[in-house]
């Protein structure tokens, strides 16, 4: 009975987080389904925008005292979110849903590794790699993957490590506004981007349901699901089950678009999220890692 409370305290946090996690490629897939209306960068532009506004709605960030060292970090939180998200739609105008997700989570795994710094997170960035070289065009079987796509989720990847280190920071110095504070400066960024490629259709009520789908479901609900989870589990834990997210990208690349994966792909998202995991248990104890919506 005494080891059983604990896990029933447990399932409450693991139930939202795997939720959010649902809710995020849900959204992702759904965002794709914009891409031939207005492209990505107007997708990431429309999601960003609608995602501020219910986060500053809800949030109301102006209450809280900000400090100009804070908003520093926070400033570099909001470029790097939506460098991220700009970055990881553009690669999957031509990459499915899950081997992005799969490459993109290479920027948390490379936080983890960094922060150890320890012989055997060598082990975990090798098979990481290994995962990597299963989606070169031409790998075993032939179904290689597009290389630009491939190189734009790793440039998501990038950003993902800033948005964690400078989240944290961020997170510290405003605590949860800093969620929508950083999504506004995203929105602020990325909008010219989205403008500038999809024009007047942005404006086009056909998407509004679509984009407001797309924002709450990618970054609305799964934020707010996440900061609740990240106070009631270990950082372990969080690490962990976070890192079961390319497959869930790449169960919702099947369901709902129809995107089918040899047998090299799924090898390669296993090899990254076995590698996801071991850096998470061989990694000192740390707070948790501020969550990220792809």
């Amino acid at each position: 009975m005494a080891t059983s409370a604990p896990l029933r305290a447990l399932a409450f946090p693991i139930s939202l987080l795997l939720i959010a996690m649902a809710s995020i490629q849900s959204g992702a897939s759904l965002a794709k389904s914009l891409f031939p209306l207005i492209g990505a960068p107007g997708t990431t532009a429309v999601r960003l925008v609608f995602a501020a506004v219910i986060l500053l709605a809800v949030l109301r960030p102006w209450q809280s005292r900000l400090t100009l060292h804070g908003m520093r970090h926070v400033a570099v939180y909001g470029l790097a979110l939506g460098g991220m998200n700009f970055l990881f739609y553009m690669s999957l105008r031509t990459v499915p849903l899950g081997i992005a997700v799969a490459l993109e989570f290479t920027g948390p795994l490379a936080v983890a590794v960094l922060s150890s710094r320890r012989k055997v997170d060598f082990c975990w960035v090798g098979l990481a790699i290994a995962g990597m070289v299963l989606l070169i065009p031409g790998a075993a079987n032939g179904a290689g993957m597009d290389m630009t796509g491939a190189l734009y989720a790793l440039s998501a990847g990038a950003c993902w490590a800033l948005y964690i280190v400078f989240g944290q920071k961020a997170g510290e110095a405003h605590g949860i506004q800093t969620a929508a504070l950083g999504v506004g400066i995203a929105a602020l960024c990325i909008a010219p981007f989205g403008v500038a490629a999809a024009g007047s259709t942005l404006l086009n009520p056909a998407i509004l349901p679509a984009a407001i789908g797309v924002a709450v479901l990618s970054t609305a609900l799964p934020y707010s699901l996440e900061m609740v989870a990240l106070t009631r589990m270990p950082a372990r834990t969080f690490g962990i089950l976070m890192s079961m997210e390319p497959a869930i990208g790449a169960l919702s690349g099947l369901v709902f678009l129809g995107e089918q994966l040899s047998t090299n792909q799924w090898l390669a998202i296993g090899a990254i999220i076995a590698a996801s995991i071991g850096a998470t248990l061989t990694t000192s104890r740390q707070p948790a890692a501020v969550a990220a919506a792809d």
